[in-house]
């Protein structure tokens, strides 16, 4: 599981704990992983990076000291701390002769599919010119409340490495790997050194965030192999501040824990499973299992539906299904329990009466 030569593009995704030293930003560390990174690429690799740590420098600046939990002053402190981020890693890239893009993102741009594709296709150029895109949530907008927020930069990651096609996500946080147990709490705890499966019970097992500035912990690394999983990525999770720690995983060493893919998904398959609904649609039992078994959803199986929502947003079904629907909410609406000659009447002429317009607009969330 530890031989990466058929990996071309890996994302390195670097959290508060391993960036920071006393709460500082450490500038010289910076440099050592951009060195490590620009080592990565005379191998012939692509290279992501996933960065932590503006919301921590901007309180810095600001005199706040202990964790930032308000909202609007989370905003105002990454607004604040993002350039000073941006101005480090630009300054440690060019002193390897690389340059680094800042590219901030929201969930909202990842979960629309066309802006999605836009984000895409513009990761792929930079790459293409050489370029070391450089993300991190753009905080200063995204907000928990309002569903735009990621809620920590290991889920950011591991969506990231899914969009791009990486073959490799590499989180470099303040562990060395997985343990069996929390080692904080048991002296016995043993590291694994590779993962086949990342189950429930072991998330659920996991710890709580463990930092003043940072907002992971092991349970949210572990959500995201599992998002990284879906697209056949592996994922190694290691410390940050371990001497080479880059060129030694891709080296194929025994650093860190290594964990396995757990199916390899189409890429908008992918999407429409990672994307965050805009609503739910309700159906009766025949409905769903008529789409079960591959058949078309129709109105007349539709008993409610929950949400705002604009045709070609990913919608819930029951809570079982994910799908990208042909209708908005308030079409929904209008044509709940009608048979499909009852629809044109209603809405006028359309095309097609199908709530799913393509096999691979709907993918079930059971399916493993």
């Amino acid at each position: 599981m530890r031989s990466f030569g058929d990996v071309r593009r890996v994302v390195v995704k670097l959290g508060t704990n391993v960036l920071t030293t006393d709460e500082e930003l450490d500038r010289e560390f910076v440099y050592d992983i951009a060195r490590q990174i620009a080592r990565l690429r005379e191998r012939g690799l692509e290279v992501c990076v996933v960065s932590s740590g503006a919301i921590g420098l901007g309180a810095r600046e600001l005199g706040i000291t202990g964790r930032v939990q308000d909202v609007v002053l989370r905003q105002a402190c990454a607004a604040v701390g993002q350039p000073v981020l941006m101005h480090v890693y630009r300054e440690a890239f060019a002193s390897c002769d690389i340059i680094a893009a800042q590219t901030l993102i929201t969930r909202e741009a990842l979960d629309g599919r066309s802006s999605y594709v836009r984000l895409r296709n513009a990761v792929e150029r930079l790459l293409e010119l050489g370029v070391v895109p450089v993300f991190n949530e753009n905080d200063s907008v995204a907000t928990a409340e309002i569903g735009t927020a990621f809620g920590d930069n290991d889920q950011l990651s591991a969506l990231v490495s899914s969009k791009v096609d990486a073959g490799l996500l590499i989180l470099l946080s303040d562990v060395d790997g997985y343990y069996d147990r929390d080692p904080r709490h048991h002296s016995n705890a043993a590291k694994r050194d590779t993962v086949e499966l990342v189950g429930p019970e072991m998330i659920q097992a996991a710890g709580k965030p463990g930092s003043a500035l940072g907002t992971g912990g092991m349970a949210t690394k572990l959500k995201a192999v599992r998002i990284a999983a879906d697209g056949g990525c592996r994922v190694v999770l290691a410390h940050g501040r371990e001497k080479d720690v880059l060129p030694r995983i891709l080296a194929g060493e025994p650093v860190g824990t290594v964990f396995a893919p757990r199916r390899t998904l189409r890429n908008r398959t992918r999407w429409l499973l990672h994307s965050a609904p805009r609503g739910t649609i309700h159906v009766d039992h025949g409905a769903m299992d008529a789409i079960r078994h591959h058949k078309s959803l129709l109105p007349t199986g539709i008993v409610a539906v929950d949400g705002n929502f604009d045709a070609g947003e990913v919608v819930l079904v029951n809570d079982q299904a994910k799908l990208v629907s042909a209708f908005s909410s308030g079409e929904l609406n209008s044509v709940i329990g009608k048979h499909s000659s009852e629809v044109a009447r209603i809405l006028g002429p359309h095309d097609d009466r199908r709530v799913i317009a393509r096999p691979e607009d709907m993918v079930f969330l059971d399916d493993d």
